[in-house]
């Protein structure tokens, strides 16, 4: 009985030595708050990186994957070279792009090109599905830097809240004679976060927009990152009153 009192009694000691030690606590605390610091310090700059190559890895041996498919096995890497070489495949297939585009260019690949083209348009379900990406691709990569002209807000869905979007296009067929009413319609596309592939395309009268000075790959940046990356206030620049 007395050595169980006697040990209980000494507990309350030991806490008493580690609360009566104050400086030793604010050690052991800011010890423990810089290793936080620097972890999270850490992981902001290996995260992004090591994501980076994870994809660029796992792009090129998939592109060189794609590659072995269209070739006999013969003719893969592998037994023609003695050594493997990563992004072979992927080297192949930008050659090939490039002599492709380069024999549809001229005459001869031309006709061939609207020869095929004709007979996929004769294909009920094909020529919908191959003109639509076809659009697309000519569109994303024409070069031309105004497939979104600029960024601005847009109120919705209801008075007081605002949305990011695009300006797209100027509208000028059938949608604008049927809304316009004397009033300009603008074409923007709203995405969505964080995937901004997806989203609605909207015709609002222009007087609804409110134009900004960000670029569009910083308002993309906001987009996908749901609003953490906040780009800097940019420098106001001339805006035209008509987008056309």
């Amino acid at each position: 009985m007395r050595k169980d009192a006697a040990k209980g009694a000494r507990a309350p000691k030991s806490e008493t030595v580690l609360v009566s030690n104050p400086r030793q606590a604010r050690f052991i605390e800011g010890f423990l708050r810089r290793l936080r610091r620097y972890f999270l310090t850490g992981l902001v700059v290996a995260a992004p990186l090591g994501i980076t190559l994870y994809l660029t890895v796992w792009f090129i041996d998939f592109a060189d994957g794609t590659v072995r498919v269209f070739l006999p096995p013969e003719y893969h890497p592998e037994n023609l070279l003695p050594v493997e070489i990563p992004g072979l495949g992927l080297m192949l297939a930008v050659g090939g792009l490039i002599l492709l585009g380069a024999l549809v260019t001229n005459f001869v690949g031309r006709a061939f090109m609207n020869y095929g083209e004709q007979l996929l348009g004769r294909m009920p379900i094909v020529r919908t599905l191959y003109g639509g990406l076809k659009q697309i691709f000519e569109t994303a990569l024409s070069g031309d830097n105004h497939t979104f002209r600029q960024a601005a807000l847009l109120e919705y869905p209801r008075k007081g809240i605002h949305a990011l979007v695009f300006v797209t296009m100027n509208s000028q067929g059938e949608v604008a004679r049927k809304l316009r009413g004397g009033k300009e319609v603008i074409g923007v596309f709203l995405p969505t976060t964080p995937n901004p592939t997806s989203g609605f395309l909207l015709f609002v009268p222009e007087e609804e927009l409110i134009l900004l000075d960000m670029d569009i790959e910083d308002a993309a940046k906001m987009i996908v990152s749901a609003g953490i990356l906040e780009p800097p206030i940019s420098k106001p620049r001339i805006l035209e009153k008509r987008l056309a």
